[in-house]
């Protein structure tokens, strides 16, 4: 339980998978002291557009706890693996290479990355 009126402050990484060097790794910084943090930060991929179609974003959600391991809060993952939303999300921005297409996702529960770690 937390005593300041705040939770551990959260961050998050995101991935581009398979990566088995971990060098797609890009993590937010830490939004201390909000119980609402807002994450406005773009990450750029130095990837063929044709190796594209063969990976999953992961992107996940950390509380960020110092000294000891993070928490995992959640995470969403988009690629040829998803479905729903996340998987017309992927088409979309696929077929529109050029252009930033926006969507909002609900986090799972469930922490992404066991099929294509």
């Amino acid at each position: 339980e937390n005593t300041n009126d705040f939770y551990d402050p959260p961050c998050i990484l995101n991935y581009l998978k398979p990566d088995e060097n971990k060098k797609s790794k890009h993590k937010t910084a830490v939004k201390k002291k909000t119980l609402n943090p807002e994450f406005n930060e773009e990450f750029c991929y130095d990837i063929k557009y044709a190796d594209l179609t063969k990976k999953t974003l992961e992107v996940t959600v950390w509380d960020y706890d110092i000294g000891k391991s993070n928490d995992f809060i959640g995470g969403v993952s988009l690629g040829i693996n998803a479905n729903g939303e996340r998987l017309k999300h992927w088409f979309d921005c696929l077929k529109n290479k050029d252009k930033k297409i926006e969507r909002w996702h609900t986090l799972t529960n469930e922490l992404p990355g066991s099929l294509n770690d």
